[in-house]
């Protein structure tokens, strides 16, 4: 079970929709401060999925010199059972504009096993920089960050775009940004371990690395209605697979019309 809480957490905020320059300067019009949303992360070998942890993903007001932001709190855990196997305890946070939705500071308080890392970056958007305790980096006008990725993207017209349209977006991580894509594959109806949904479908391009291969191997499914939740996420992996499935919200900004029925 490896890191694969850790890296299953990521992957929920790294395969979301940003933006490209077309879409800065967007309301919201998709979510409202107190929301939160749980997920339950599954890993499987050989076809059998195992319950290895959650992420919770909650929203609130607050300030930054004196102005008013979301922050969003993102927080992943490994199951209690397997605790003694790899212990996994990691925050994000994310503090963004509340009427452009662009990002102004990220912080990142990882435990994983024997291992922490804490990161701080506050986004300079006056001339398009982000500060870190590594250095100064310059990045794009439109730059996401990986939790303020997810509320953005909730508010872009998604009946806008062909199937197999790709969508270009921005993401600063690790003292990098990455330059991604996720391509837009239609709708459709699926089976999650809350119920059926119809719903959005698309598959990100993700950066290779020591657990996903690359590429558009990913498929990520958001609600088809005006909150645009996602509530679910497959992967291969090197060895195995993992999904991810939306299991409790509340105080979300519209009824979950999307929704066909409860298991």
């Amino acid at each position: 079970m490896k890191r694969i809480v850790t890296l299953s957490f990521v992957l929920l905020a790294f395969t979301k929709l940003s933006a490209n320059d077309d879409f800065c300067g967007m309301h919201n019009t998709a979510f409202l401060a107190g929301e939160s949303i749980t997920y339950t992360v599954y890993y499987s070998v050989a076809g059998i999925y195992v319950n290895a942890g959650t992420a919770i993903f909650s929203n609130t007001l607050d300030k930054i010199n004196g102005a008013p932001v979301y922050h969003v709190v993102g927080q992943g855990k490994s199951n209690p059972n397997y605790d003694w196997i790899f212990k996994v305890r990691d925050k994000y946070e994310s503090y963004f504009d509340t009427s452009t939705l662009q990002p102004l500071k990220f912080i990142r308080n990882i435990s994983e096993g024997g291992f922490k890392q804490t990161d701080n970056v506050t986004f300079n958007k006056q001339i398009n920089t982000a500060i870190t305790t590594a250095g100064v980096y310059a990045v794009p006008s439109c730059i996401q960050d990986v939790l303020s990725s997810i509320y953005y993207a909730r508010n872009i017209d998604y009946d806008s775009y062909k199937v197999d349209d790709k969508i270009p977006f921005d993401m600063f991580l690790d003292n990098q940004v990455y330059h991604l894509y996720l391509r837009y594959l239609g709708k459709e109806v699926v089976k999650t371990k809350y119920g059926r949904f119809n719903a959005i479908k698309f598959k990100p391009l993700l950066v290779k690395g020591t657990i996903f291969k690359g590429g558009e191997q990913m498929v990520v499914w958001v609600t088809d209605d005006p909150n645009h939740i996602p509530v679910r996420i497959e992967s291969p992996i090197i060895v195995g697979s993992i999904k991810a499935d939306m299991m409790h919200f509340s105080n979300l900004r519209y009824p979950l019309s999307s929704l066909i029925n409860t298991n």
